[in-house]
């Protein structure tokens, strides 16, 4: 089933069935107020949830409206865990591969994960914002899973039955901020902005084929300003696969339904498939002795989609343009006493 959040007077939407043609949707209130709460409840809940997705997929009823991807929220729009890997290794050797150094031996063995913010994420057409463009404003197209309680020590066997559902991600990257806070030893905090989501995310089974119970088997598409950048294959030079991952991140710690897990930049080996952000592009340049593609610019649109094999669209596109946002004002301007 695909599910959705629709926008509303609260932080968390209202949540809906969407049909399998992206085209009707249906707010389920009866069922679940939002989707956390379904997946708190996910064994009681989806198969209630899955049965309106199939009556609205033979007849949308009376109750049913045109599903519109502008007035949705993140499917999840505020999360108790994010969590971004890096699994496909070429977008970490080739970056940096362009600084000089080489890729450690240890991340062929031990994914690398931090853990991000989550107490606000955004719908797929919401803005892309930043105060300047010399913070290096760039997309990151990725897959994110969805999961259920995921026990501390679950062994990589299990570790896929904690996927409920899987979603499109815009990891929106600051990369100018990211050395110097990177040098502190610690991680990355100011140099990530809000994250953006498909419009719906759906459970496993609508991926048919596509889905091997590790990992997503489709290209993903990237555009930035109606150019192609790239589309890599996501089932392709994935080093860690999602049950990999959880398993990792649940080594020491219990995982609460409702946590998300990223898949990090796809990207292949070679990168004749192109790109899914602009670092690598920039990166080859550098290697080629060529003048860096710029990062996105105030004004620019994005576009990541999917499609099934009969090229229609999964999880909806996410299409965001970039924006400038103010700089509040500091609090010395507000306290600094006038001069005499």
């Amino acid at each position: 089933m695909k599910l959705a959040s629709i926008k509303n007077d609260t932080r968390d939407g209202a949540l809906a069935v969407v049909s399998r043609d992206l085209k009707h949707a249906q707010i389920v209130y009866d069922i679940a107020p939002t989707l956390q709460a379904a997946l708190d409840d996910w064994n009681y809940i989806a198969p209630q949830l899955q049965s309106r997705y199939e009556e609205l997929n033979r007849q949308p009823g009376s109750k049913a409206f045109e599903f519109i991807p502008e007035h949705c929220m993140a499917p999840l729009p505020r999360a108790y865990q994010w969590l971004d890997a890096s699994a496909y290794l070429p977008h970490v050797e080739l970056l940096r591969q362009a600084r000089g150094a080489a890729l450690a031996s240890e991340s062929k063995r031990d994914p690398l994960m931090y853990q991000g913010n989550s107490d606000y994420f955004i719908g797929a057409c919401d803005p892309i914002e930043a105060a300047s463009v010399d913070w290096g404003i760039d997309l990151e197209a990725e897959i994110a899973v969805i999961l259920g309680d995921v026990p501390a020590g679950m062994k990589y066997e299990k570790a896929g039955e904690a996927i409920r559902l899987l979603a499109l991600v815009n990891d929106i990257s600051l990369r100018n901020l990211i050395p110097p806070e990177l040098a502190k030893g610690f991680g990355f905090v100011q140099s990530k902005a809000a994250t953006a989501f498909s419009p719906v995310a759906v459970t496993p089974d609508e991926l048919a084929s596509a889905w091997d119970g590790k990992r997503v088997l489709r290209p993903i598409s990237v555009q930035v300003n109606g150019t192609r950048l790239g589309e890599p294959d996501c089932g392709l030079d994935m080093q860690f696969d999602f049950p990999h991952l959880i398993a990792h991140a649940a080594k020491t710690r219990h995982l609460g339904s409702g946590a998300v897990l990223g898949s990090g930049t796809v990207s292949n080996a070679g990168h004749t498939a192109g790109y899914a952000c602009i670092a690598e592009l920039r990166a080859i340049d550098t290697l080629n002795e060529r003048e860096p593609t710029p990062y996105l610019q105030f004004g620019d649109r994005i576009r990541i989609e999917m499609h099934d094999a009969g090229g229609h669209s999964i999880f909806g596109a996410i299409e965001q343009v970039v924006v400038q946002h103010p700089v509040p004002r500091k609090a010395v301007d507000v306290l600094e006493p006038e001069a005499e």
